[in-house]
């Protein structure tokens, strides 16, 4: 008997909350940046309630450099991703620990060994969020005076991720055999050479990390342009992408599954949304509320100047139309988004910037539990959505209400396990093990031969 289809879910982490205020609201934890028990305590609530993965974010840089808004931020400092899951993944057992690498600006024989190594240490859980860094601060970082051009990362991109995933083929499953009495340690034969020679890169290879319990890394994607749609239905396991209306998350989701080229089933998306959940629909609202009280304009307008992909908005009247925008060499995506929304809903810039404050153009829903998991159902069941990031306002506060009051819900409705599948990240996503290439060639060898 088949399964019914079930609903995934992710605790996206950001520090102290999505909320670009949230640090200040009562219930966060103002100082979580540098606060290794915060996050401990954080993945322990997520793994109880049976979470399919915890999500890390990062960039190679302070994205503001507008110091009278950077200073009222908590964004500027915070732990390199895998740093920290690998502490996490000593104090799990079950949940996915996804952690963001951006092709642009790192070679990918340390991206195949970085995140070989943390599935190695958490028995199968890693997954590899591949960007391709959207800011100009990162590139000058780099030894560059400004970001490479959008199709280039990509196609840089398409090369990067061959290559990884060659290296994590540098071993069979059963390559070690590790025998005291023979003096063999591994099967020659059963290790694999890349030799890879392309236009961005030049790798030889072997990796120095064996294959994980779950094949290798589980491969997630995060660019909704049409470069980063291309790369995603080519090679992304899982897509974390961001869509405000049904339409919007139902075009992208056909989109995606028809590009992919294997099983739709295999490319599980998860837009990311950001809950504000009250015990009626006016006790929410005036969460909400209090949270974009604590806005100050200088932030808010530097955030949609960010999101946007301008570098400033500061030059024109905030109770005024948002002005015709040049297009991005950063998320062009996101600045699409957030274009859209500007002219559909006619916002001011002020509005504009109370709107994203929070999710940053990802799906907003305030309400009650009941009316939260309501639309989560809906985008699930209309397929908007194979599962959701979830993007807490404040942490812990804002995760641990969904935890206590919407995942109940879900699971009533057999929508969320209530036990999980497997071990690793793959089983519960429920993705294919990666066959090594030459198992596979054995196997056609013999059908061949029957």
């Amino acid at each position: 008997m088949t399964k019914a289809r079930q609903i995934k879910l992710g605790a996206f982490l950001m520090t102290d909350g999505h909320h670009i205020a949230g640090w200040r609201h009562p219930r966060a934890t103002a100082n979580a940046n540098v606060r290794v028990d915060h996050y401990l305590r954080l993945a322990r609530l997520a793994e109880a309630a049976k979470l399919d993965a915890i999500f890390l974010s990062d960039s190679l840089g302070v994205r503001d450099t507008n110091l009278d808004s950077v200073h009222r931020t908590s964004r500027n400092v915070g732990f390199e991703p895998l740093t920290l899951l690998s502490a996490l993944s000593v104090v799990t057992h079950n949940i996915g620990l996804i952690g963001t690498a951006s092709t642009s600006f790192n070679e990918p024989f340390h991206i195949a060994r970085k995140f070989a190594s943390l599935d190695q240490l958490s028995g199968g859980r890693a997954g590899w969020n591949l960007v391709t860094s959207s800011g100009e601060e990162e590139a000058r970082n780099f030894n560059l005076d400004e970001h490479i051009p959008h199709a280039d990362r990509y196609d840089r991109a398409r090369e990067c991720i061959e290559v990884v995933k060659g290296l994590w083929n540098s071993w069979e499953d059963d390559a070690f055999q590790r025998d005291k009495v023979s003096g063999t340690y591994f099967d020659p034969d059963k290790l694999h050479v890349l030799n890879h020679r392309g236009k961005h890169f030049k790798v030889k290879g072997p990796l120095n990390v064996a294959r994980s319990p779950q094949g290798h890394p589980v491969v997630v994607q995060a660019g909704a342009s049409e470069d980063g749609r291309s790369l995603a239905g080519e090679s992304a396991e899982a897509i974390f992408c961001a869509h405000r209306t049904l339409a919007e998350a139902r075009a992208f989701y056909a989109d995606i599954k028809t590009r992919a080229a294997r099983d739709p089933d295999h490319v599980k998306i998860m837009p990311g949304v950001f809950p504000v959940i009250g015990r009626t629909e006016a006790e929410a609202r005036e969460k909400f509320e209090e949270l974009q009280s604590l806005i100050h304009p200088a932030v808010g307008l530097q955030l949609l100047s960010v999101v946007a992909g301008v570098g400033d908005l500061s030059g024109y009247d905030l109770d005024g139309p948002l002005p015709d925008l040049p297009e991005t060499n950063g998320p062009k995506s996101r600045q699409q988004l957030v274009i859209d929304a500007a002219r559909r809903d006619n916002l001011t810039i002020r509005q504009l910037y109370l709107s994203i404050a929070g999710a940053r153009g990802h799906w907003q829903v305030v309400g009650t539990a009941e009316q939260i998991a309501d639309q989560l159902e809906e985008r699930f069941r209309k397929e908007g959505a194979d599962g959701f990031n979830i993007m807490a306002p404040h942490l812990p506060g804002g995760l641990e209400d969904f935890i206590e009051q919407v995942v109940p819900i879900l699971q009533e409705r057999g929508l969320f396990r209530t036990e999980y599948e497997g071990t690793t990240l793959r089983e519960n996503l429920g993705l294919p093990f990666p066959t090594h290439p030459a198992a596979r060639d054995e196997r056609l060898i013999a059908e061949a031969a029957e």
